[in-house]
């Protein structure tokens, strides 16, 4: 049959089914006779229930089931023979004045839009590049020092000082009312690593053990506990006990410790560069690729499917409840978040996965087997057991369609880079760990 497609708006169809009743109420009689074949009813034996009885109780439920069958039967039908490319679902309406014998419906949808790519040669992209410094390095080993540390208690007349481990007991009161969360006795921290705020710092460092002070301290309006934020409480805090640290030397028994294969500074020193730079590497390649999707994403034309983007809104919604929740917040799957604020991410989600999948159809960007695997391997070897990691991946087809994503996303790239005018530019490896991405 011939489908007779109306334009709505930019990317709004509409079509009309029309469905013989004879073809409609033929399916109901014959679910409803099998049906009647296994009901259990009471006063009936089961099997022998009358006809009339399971049209009765069911009549409604089969013939709604029915519709709906028929219905998105004949539309996917009629989308398949009118070659549209349908974006998420119909809304169907039944119309009043279907022919004699028939009933008519009108189903109002999206298509997915034409995308057109401009020409990438005049796109602008900065790519950045880093490499692994020696100050780098040695960073990583001062944290792996920390992570080592002991404490031995100091002299009596010791003050405070940043690097020490402090024991304290504090009592914080508001308009002279106390507070939860304001008391602690024997409470331990380190001075002048920001584990608590700088007023309480500040007021510690100095102090000596016995000694007792008291400070105003403000707590920011952006604080975690509500009922405090943006108030100022009086603390006293009592010094019981300073405690210097200890970092071990960086030899060859630090290098054992953490279990380097050649147990030398050498090889510990080789081993953390291995590790930073496979991290410089993903990072880079992240912010790259974002830059160049973004090129990408400037050189294209659509109009984007609204039934897609509300999709997107949902799915990101859906993820935002299921990270509040695993934070500890009650009732976050019942959080009403307005849609808008999801709005910008979500379009954007959309229009880059068709544009996207545009420039791999006509380009031939699909992601290989033996490009799957090194990319597989690369993310196994910082594992133990490389062979257990590479097995996971393989063993799941949702974890493999993910890396897929990845590769994928990553040839684009790679093409629009090939494409582009690309203007390199160096970075420190700590100007690149502090940018997102």
């Amino acid at each position: 049959m011939a489908v007779t497609v109306e334009t709505l708006d930019k990317l709004e169809r509409k079509i009309t089914l029309n469905l013989p009743v004879s073809a409609i109420q033929g399916e109901v009689e014959s679910r409803l006779k099998r049906l009647a074949r296994t009901v259990k009813m009471d006063g009936f034996r089961p099997g022998k229930v009358p006809m009339n009885v399971v049209s009765q109780r069911y009549g409604y439920s089969v013939q709604y089931e029915v519709l709906n069958d028929k219905v998105g039967e004949a539309f996917a039908q009629a989308a398949n023979e009118a070659q549209l490319r349908v974006a998420g679902q119909p809304r169907i309406t039944e119309k009043q004045d279907a022919p004699e014998g028939e009933m008519s419906f009108d189903a109002v949808f999206e298509v997915y839009p034409e995308v057109k790519i401009g020409d990438l040669a005049d796109a602008q992209v900065e790519k950045l590049s880093s490499e692994v410094s020696d100050a780098a390095i040695d960073k990583t080993v001062d944290i792996l020092r920390k992570q080592r540390r002991s404490f031995a208690q100091r002299a009596l007349d010791a003050a405070a000082q940043d690097g020490d481990r402090v024991t304290v007991d504090f009592e914080g009161k508001i308009d002279g009312e106390p507070f939860d969360g304001g008391k602690a006795e024997d409470f331990q921290f380190l001075v002048g690593e920001g584990q608590m705020l700088k007023e309480f710092e500040d007021a510690v460092r100095g102090m000596k053990p016995g000694e007792s002070k008291t400070f105003p301290l403000a707590f920011p309006a952006e604080y975690h506990g509500k009922d405090v934020a943006g108030k100022t409480a009086d603390f006293m805090v009592t010094v019981k006990k300073i405690e210097a640290a200890h970092l071990p030397e960086v030899n060859d028994a630090l290098a054992k410790s953490l279990g380097i294969a050649d147990g030398t500074v050498a090889g510990l020193r080789a081993d953390i560069k291995t590790n930073l730079e496979r991290e410089v590497k993903f990072r880079l390649l992240a912010r790259n690729k974002q830059a160049a999707m973004d090129a990408l994403l400037a050189k294209a034309e659509l109009d984007l499917p609204n039934a897609a983007v509300e999709a997107e809104i949902d799915r990101l919604r859906e993820g935002a409840r299921a990270d509040m929740k695993q934070r500890g917040m009650k009732e976050a799957e019942k959080m009403d978040i307005p849609a808008d604020v999801f709005r910008p991410q979500a379009e954007r989600r959309v229009r880059l996965g068709l544009v996207v999948a545009e420039l791999v159809k006509a380009n031939g960007l699909q992601a290989k087997p033996e490009q799957l695997k090194a990319h597989i391997d690369e993310l196994a070897a910082s594992y133990e057991k490389p062979e257990e990691v590479v097995r996971w991946y393989f063993g799941d087809r949702q974890r493999l369609a993910e890396v897929e994503a990845v590769v994928i996303e990553t040839n684009v790239a790679d093409y629009v880079l090939g494409k582009a005018q690309v203007t390199e530019k160096a970075v420190s490896f700590e100007e690149l760990m502090g940018q997102q991405g």
